[in-house]
Protein backbone atom coordinates (compact mmCIF):
# COMPACT_ATOMS: atom_id res chain seq x y z
CA UNK A 1 0.00 0.00 0.00
CA UNK A 2 1.36 3.40 -1.01
CA UNK A 3 1.99 5.84 1.80
CA UNK A 4 -0.09 8.99 1.84
CA UNK A 5 1.96 12.08 1.22
CA UNK A 6 2.17 14.42 4.16
CA UNK A 7 0.20 17.61 3.66
CA UNK A 8 2.62 20.47 4.48
CA UNK A 9 -0.33 22.75 5.22
CA UNK A 10 -1.72 20.45 7.92
CA UNK A 11 0.52 21.92 10.61
CA UNK A 12 -0.17 22.72 14.24
CA UNK A 13 -2.17 25.90 13.59
CA UNK A 14 -4.21 24.34 10.79
CA UNK A 15 -5.24 21.48 13.07
CA UNK A 16 -5.91 23.86 15.93
CA UNK A 17 -8.15 26.05 13.76
CA UNK A 18 -10.18 23.02 12.71
CA UNK A 19 -10.56 21.90 16.31
CA UNK A 20 -11.70 25.36 17.41
CA UNK A 21 -14.18 25.77 14.56
CA UNK A 22 -12.35 28.38 12.48
CA UNK A 23 -12.12 27.98 8.69
CA UNK A 24 -8.44 28.99 8.42
CA UNK A 25 -5.22 29.10 10.45
CA UNK A 26 -4.96 32.84 9.75
CA UNK A 27 -7.25 33.45 12.74
CA UNK A 28 -4.24 33.07 15.06
CA UNK A 29 -2.53 36.05 13.47
CA UNK A 30 -5.44 38.29 14.42
CA UNK A 31 -5.80 36.63 17.83
CA UNK A 32 -2.15 37.33 18.61
CA UNK A 33 -2.46 40.95 17.48
CA UNK A 34 -5.61 41.35 19.56
CA UNK A 35 -3.92 39.88 22.62
CA UNK A 36 -0.92 42.18 22.27
CA UNK A 37 -2.50 45.44 21.06
CA UNK A 38 -6.23 45.26 21.90
CA UNK A 39 -7.28 46.28 18.41
CA UNK A 40 -10.97 45.45 18.82
CA UNK A 41 -13.44 46.02 21.62
CA UNK A 42 -17.12 45.28 22.30
CA UNK A 43 -19.46 47.38 20.20
CA UNK A 44 -16.93 48.10 17.45
CA UNK A 45 -17.83 48.26 13.77
CA UNK A 46 -15.14 46.40 11.83
CA UNK A 47 -14.30 46.24 8.12
CA UNK A 48 -12.56 42.98 7.18
CA UNK A 49 -10.95 43.22 3.73
CA UNK A 50 -9.95 39.94 2.09
CA UNK A 51 -12.10 38.11 4.61
CA UNK A 52 -12.56 34.72 2.87
CA UNK A 53 -12.96 32.08 4.15
CA UNK A 54 -14.14 34.02 7.20
CA UNK A 55 -11.73 33.20 10.05
CA UNK A 56 -10.94 36.81 10.96
CA UNK A 57 -14.58 37.85 10.71
CA UNK A 58 -15.72 34.98 12.93
CA UNK A 59 -13.13 35.87 15.56
CA UNK A 60 -13.88 39.61 15.33
CA UNK A 61 -17.58 38.89 15.89
CA UNK A 62 -16.72 37.22 19.19
CA UNK A 63 -14.91 40.37 20.31
CA UNK A 64 -17.38 43.04 19.15
CA UNK A 65 -20.39 41.11 20.47
CA UNK A 66 -24.09 41.73 19.82
CA UNK A 67 -23.72 45.52 19.84
CA UNK A 68 -21.00 45.44 17.19
CA UNK A 69 -20.90 44.69 13.46
CA UNK A 70 -18.41 43.10 11.07
CA UNK A 71 -18.53 43.88 7.35
CA UNK A 72 -16.53 41.41 5.26
CA UNK A 73 -15.38 41.92 1.67
CA UNK A 74 -13.79 39.39 -0.68
CA UNK A 75 -13.93 38.03 -4.21
CA UNK A 76 -14.15 34.53 -2.78
CA UNK A 77 -17.10 33.04 -0.98
CA UNK A 78 -17.71 33.05 2.75
CA UNK A 79 -20.10 30.56 4.33
CA UNK A 80 -20.33 32.47 7.62
CA UNK A 81 -23.96 33.36 8.18
CA UNK A 82 -24.68 34.95 11.51
CA UNK A 83 -26.17 38.04 13.08
CA UNK A 84 -24.10 41.22 12.99
CA UNK A 85 -22.14 40.08 9.93
CA UNK A 86 -22.55 41.52 6.43
CA UNK A 87 -20.67 39.94 3.54
CA UNK A 88 -19.99 41.62 0.19
CA UNK A 89 -18.62 39.46 -2.61
CA UNK A 90 -16.97 42.30 -4.48
CA UNK A 91 -13.62 43.55 -5.75
CA UNK A 92 -11.91 45.92 -3.30
CA UNK A 93 -11.05 48.22 -6.20
CA UNK A 94 -14.63 48.40 -7.42
CA UNK A 95 -16.44 49.23 -4.19
CA UNK A 96 -16.64 52.83 -2.99
CA UNK A 97 -16.11 54.16 0.49
CA UNK A 98 -19.67 55.56 0.32
CA UNK A 99 -21.09 52.04 -0.15
CA UNK A 100 -19.11 50.78 2.82
CA UNK A 101 -19.90 53.76 5.03
CA UNK A 102 -23.63 53.25 4.40
CA UNK A 103 -23.38 49.81 6.05
CA UNK A 104 -22.04 51.18 9.33
CA UNK A 105 -24.61 52.36 11.90
CA UNK A 106 -21.96 54.79 13.15
CA UNK A 107 -21.19 56.29 9.71
CA UNK A 108 -17.57 55.25 10.27
CA UNK A 109 -15.53 52.14 11.23
CA UNK A 110 -13.61 51.54 14.44
CA UNK A 111 -11.21 49.14 12.75
CA UNK A 112 -10.15 48.28 9.22
CA UNK A 113 -8.42 44.90 8.91
CA UNK A 114 -6.82 43.76 5.67
CA UNK A 115 -5.59 40.26 4.99
CA UNK A 116 -5.70 40.97 1.25
CA UNK A 117 -3.05 39.09 -0.72
CA UNK A 118 -2.41 38.46 -4.40
CA UNK A 119 -2.24 34.99 -5.85
CA UNK A 120 1.44 34.25 -5.50
CA UNK A 121 3.38 33.38 -8.65
CA UNK A 122 6.82 32.57 -7.29
CA UNK A 123 8.11 35.86 -8.65
CA UNK A 124 9.10 37.47 -5.36
CA UNK A 125 9.39 40.98 -6.75
CA UNK A 126 6.15 40.76 -8.68
CA UNK A 127 4.28 39.32 -5.71
CA UNK A 128 5.68 42.12 -3.54
CA UNK A 129 4.40 44.86 -5.86
CA UNK A 130 0.99 43.20 -6.26
CA UNK A 131 0.75 42.98 -2.48
CA UNK A 132 1.58 46.68 -2.17
CA UNK A 133 -1.14 47.52 -4.68
CA UNK A 134 -3.71 45.82 -2.46
CA UNK A 135 -2.27 47.30 0.74
CA UNK A 136 -2.46 50.82 -0.68
CA UNK A 137 -6.12 50.32 -1.53
CA UNK A 138 -6.74 49.14 2.03
CA UNK A 139 -4.92 52.23 3.33
CA UNK A 140 -7.03 54.45 1.10
CA UNK A 141 -10.25 52.97 2.48
CA UNK A 142 -8.96 53.16 6.05
CA UNK A 143 -8.20 56.86 5.66
CA UNK A 144 -11.70 57.49 4.31
CA UNK A 145 -13.66 55.32 6.72
CA UNK A 146 -11.90 55.12 10.09
CA UNK A 147 -12.83 57.15 13.12
CA UNK A 148 -10.02 59.38 14.44
CA UNK A 149 -9.34 56.81 17.17
CA UNK A 150 -9.63 53.87 14.78
CA UNK A 151 -7.08 51.13 14.15
CA UNK A 152 -5.75 49.75 10.88
CA UNK A 153 -4.09 46.36 10.36
CA UNK A 154 -2.78 45.50 6.91
CA UNK A 155 -0.75 42.62 5.49
CA UNK A 156 2.11 43.28 3.09
CA UNK A 157 4.76 41.07 1.48
CA UNK A 158 8.16 42.48 2.39
CA UNK A 159 10.37 43.73 -0.42
CA UNK A 160 12.27 46.72 -1.75
CA UNK A 161 9.35 49.16 -1.56
CA UNK A 162 8.08 48.14 1.85
CA UNK A 163 9.85 51.03 3.69
CA UNK A 164 8.10 53.47 1.33
CA UNK A 165 4.70 51.97 2.15
CA UNK A 166 5.48 52.08 5.87
CA UNK A 167 6.16 55.82 5.53
CA UNK A 168 2.89 56.27 3.63
CA UNK A 169 1.01 54.73 6.54
CA UNK A 170 2.96 56.89 9.01
CA UNK A 171 1.84 60.02 7.19
CA UNK A 172 -1.77 59.19 8.02
CA UNK A 173 -1.51 57.74 11.53
CA UNK A 174 0.09 58.93 14.76
CA UNK A 175 1.53 55.54 15.76
CA UNK A 176 2.56 52.49 13.76
CA UNK A 177 3.91 49.08 14.70
CA UNK A 178 5.35 46.28 12.58
CA UNK A 179 4.05 42.88 13.57
CA UNK A 180 5.02 39.38 12.47
CA UNK A 181 2.78 36.80 14.18
CA UNK A 182 4.27 33.63 15.62
CA UNK A 183 1.86 31.59 13.49
CA UNK A 184 3.36 32.97 10.26
CA UNK A 185 5.17 30.26 8.32
CA UNK A 186 8.95 30.61 8.33
CA UNK A 187 8.98 30.66 4.53
CA UNK A 188 6.50 33.55 4.34
CA UNK A 189 7.57 37.15 3.68
CA UNK A 190 4.32 38.59 5.02
CA UNK A 191 4.37 41.24 7.71
CA UNK A 192 1.58 43.33 9.20
CA UNK A 193 1.56 47.08 9.67
CA UNK A 194 -0.58 48.19 12.61
CA UNK A 195 -1.59 51.83 12.71
CA UNK A 196 -3.36 53.77 15.46
CA UNK A 197 -5.07 57.17 15.68
CA UNK A 198 -5.71 58.59 12.25
CA UNK A 199 -4.28 62.05 11.63
CA UNK A 200 -6.96 64.56 10.72
CA UNK A 201 -4.80 66.86 8.60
Amino acid sequence: MARKKKNPWADHYTRKAKQEGFPARSVYKLKEAQSKYRLLKPGDVVLDLGCAPGAWSKYALKIVGPKGLVVGLDLGQVSLKTAHFVFLQKDVFEISSEELRALSPKDFYDAVLSDLAPKTTGDRSGDHFRSLHLARRALELACELLSPQGVFMVKVFEGERFPVFREEVARHFKRIKLFRPKSTRSSSREIFVLAFERKLS
